[in-house]
């Protein structure tokens, strides 16, 4: 099963908002989920989306979704509000079928896969084209918010993943997951 990682620093950490662009640029994060989840008529089976969320009022937060037939690309912001309202301190809650939060660091959550030797990628305009990379099954993909990955937490991570870049232009988050799914499908990796 590949792993999309999604970072945004300023994502809020509560339920409590109205307006996602108010609340630390939700909307980004629902394109995000919508183009990691669903393709035409039907959701991808393969994918797991982690959202990691370092904005107000109690970070970090860490929300893992995987397709489901609760979830719908209709009620994306729902989804998470709901997700952020179910938070238990100390604990990993399952919020829906096949979604969970917890409060959890990015940086924790790559250690913890390089534990167990899963292949973990970053996305970064610096790293090397995506297409002469050898990309293994399972893979792990990190992405930043349109901020990018703050420089502290990119280089920690850089000492356990490879860094791939997907061509010369910057493109949306949404846009970037689009393109590295298709790129995985072409592929056929899982």
């Amino acid at each position: 099963m590949r792993e999309i990682i999604y970072f945004s620093r300023k994502a809020h950490t509560s339920g409590n908002f109205k307006d996602l662009m108010q609340a630390g640029r939700l909307d980004i994060v629902c394109h995000v989920v919508i183009m990691s989840l669903f393709v035409s008529n039907n959701t991808r089976e393969n994918v797991k989306l982690h959202l990691f969320f370092y904005g107000p009022p109690d970070p970090p937060k860490h929300l893992e979704i995987m397709a489901n037939k609760n979830i719908s690309k209709k009620d994306v912001a729902g989804l998470i509000k709901r997700m952020l309202y179910k938070y238990k301190p100390g604990r990993k809650v399952n919020a829906f079928e096949n979604c969970f939060v917890e409060k959890l660091s990015l940086i924790k959550f790559v250690e913890n896969l390089v534990k167990e030797n899963r292949n973990v990628y970053i996305l970064d305009k610096g790293g090397e084209n995506i297409r002469n990379v050898e990309i293994k099954e399972n893979p792990v993909f990190i992405l930043g918010d349109h901020e990018g990955l703050p420089k502290k937490e990119l280089k920690r991570l850089s000492k356990n993943a490879i860094k791939v870049s997907l061509g010369k232009i910057n493109y949306f988050s949404s846009q970037t997951v689009t393109i590295l799914n298709n790129e995985l499908d072409n592929r056929y990796i899982v």
